[in-house]
């Protein structure tokens, strides 16, 4: 069968639909032309299921999943993205798994795609001229489909990329903030990324991306395992049902096969059972060390922090509580030397009789900027304390406040201005935090404040400090506001 102007204006036109999100043609060419193995070894269409159709709901130009094992995500995505290739004329798409096993197998589901195909197609307009373990080729619409593994430095590199799909992106290894960035980048506008992955630690490529979705305009998903109706296991008795058990199956509507398969996951897998079985957006990224402060009060306050009541400086500076008349107020400045590198400088406002953290500043600003924004934060709560780390850029912070911005409330100790950070009050700060955060957590607002504070670790060394590869800014200049504040108290 030969290539004609009608086949071509029929795929264009499909092509079209799907690229304008038609869901309705999405899901009746995957059923009827995609076929996968099911469970028994069989052929059969692909159907969606509750985690694909609700993905595909929800699907926009940017995606991040978050997931349980064995979901389906990745056998839908390769599906749809598929389609869009072979109904698409110019397009390339590219698929990067962790590990060059994971890239075969991801390849096979993509090639049975194409062999379960009508003879007439795979003959005709779909003919291809390459098709080895991880690529095929469409000469008459020059499309092109790549299955790549991460750990190739160059995946991805020196190509366009109209639909991108990364997978276990929690589990890439070398530098996958670096490899994620580059095939991004190679992503032009109208094409479409998925980011997908069971967690793995709180920290690193995936969860930073996770964290970071809002910001990005990218869409959240996230599947626990009672999505998958395959996971039951021993109806439990009901009289034997714990509280955590009772609450799971009023709020999500479990059975009691579907506790029995919990109580042998978490048998099974002990520790990790929240991680490779997730249940909630934020229990599931588990520290890579020991949690220097208590996980449970965290997450517990991560799930019922409000949005800031006003943000300014696009997001950096967020308000939760605006000064109020007559209220004295201390705000303590951790600061870092700016630029787009390193950290960051931080900046707490909290109520002095309280400790109600009121407003935080996390921003890559530094020098005269931190100190005209810090300054003019101060004077709007009613001329606060201004305590300012007097270590490395500290100094400088201090210089611009009292001679170019004039302002003279500055905390002071030994008889010199700020606040030095030492061998022997940096335990009493974290101590005195890790303290609040079990006794009074309605004392805390910000939720980048708490996912540092997940990520605040105990080294191997012994020292503690944020995980590798994450930061420590924002809890460092909490726990300096709260440790001034316990001096002021103290002192009368």
């Amino acid at each position: 069968m030969s290539c004609s102007e009608s086949d071509f204006a029929q795929l264009q036109q499909m092509g079209e639909r799907l690229a304008a999100g038609d869901r309705v043609l999405r899901k009746f060419l995957a059923r009827r032309y995609l076929r996968v193995r099911d469970r028994s070894g069989n052929h059969v269409p692909l159907k969606p299921n509750r985690v694909q159709l609700e993905f595909e709901a929800k699907r926009g130009p940017r995606n991040i999943v978050l997931k349980a094992r064995q979901m389906g995500i990745s056998t839908w995505v390769s599906g749809q993205f598929f389609l869009k290739t072979i109904t698409c004329p110019g397009t390339l798409t590219v698929q990067v798994a962790h590990t060059q096993e994971a890239a075969e197998s991801i390849f096979r589901i993509v090639h049975r795609f194409y062999e379960c195909l009508p003879p007439q197609f795979r003959d005709g307009i779909l003919k291809t001229s390459r098709s080895n373990i991880r690529q095929i080729a469409f000469p008459m619409l020059d499309s092109e489909y790549r299955v790549e593994s991460a750990a190739d430095p160059n995946a991805g590199r020196g190509l366009t990329i109209n639909n991108l799909h990364c997978s276990e992106l929690a589990r890439w290894s070398r530098e996958p903030a670096e490899t994620l960035q580059g095939l991004c980048a190679a992503v032009p506008k109208g094409g479409e990324i998925v980011l997908e992955s069971t967690p793995m630690g709180a920290g690193g490529c995936f969860w930073q991306e996770w964290q970071e979705s809002e910001s990005t305009g990218t869409v959240r998903h996230f599947f626990p395992w009672w999505w998958e109706p395959s996971y039951t296991g021993t109806a439990v008795c009901e009289s034997t049902l714990d509280e955590a058990e009772r609450r799971l199956m009023q709020e999500h509507n479990l059975t009691h096969a579907q506790i029995g398969f919990r109580r042998q996951l978490l048998a099974n897998f002990r520790g990790l059972a929240k991680q490779e079985y997730a249940e909630n957006a934020s229990d599931c990224f588990l520290s890579s060390g020991d949690c220097v402060f208590d996980k449970d009060a965290i997450n517990i306050r991560e799930r019922e922090v409000n949005e800031p009541f006003a943000k300014r400086l696009g997001g950096q500076l967020q308000i939760w509580y605006p000064p109020v008349p007559g209220r004295k107020y201390l705000v303590a400045v951790d600061p870092a030397g700016g630029g787009s590198e390193g950290d960051y400088s931080a900046v707490q406002v909290i109520e002095l009789e309280t400790s109600l953290q009121c407003a935080e500043i996390r921003s890559k600003i530094g020098g005269l900027d931190l100190a005209q924004e810090v300054a003019k934060l101060a004077a709007e709560y009613n001329q606060a304390l201004v305590v300012v780390e007097r270590n490395n850029h500290g100094t400088g912070i201090l210089a611009y406040l009292t001679g170019v911005c004039r302002y003279m409330h500055l905390y002071g100790q030994g008889g010199q201005q700020g606040w030095l950070t030492s061998t022997l009050s940096r335990p009493r700060m974290i101590g005195l935090l890790g303290a609040a955060l079990v006794e009074s957590p309605r004392i805390f607002s910000s939720s980048r404040l708490l996912r540092e504070c997940r990520t605040f670790v105990r080294h191997r060394n012994g020292n503690i400090a944020a995980q590798f590869g994450e930061h420590d800014d924002c809890v460092m200049s909490m726990a300096m506001a709260i440790a001034v504040r316990s001096e002021l108290v103290a002192a009368g």
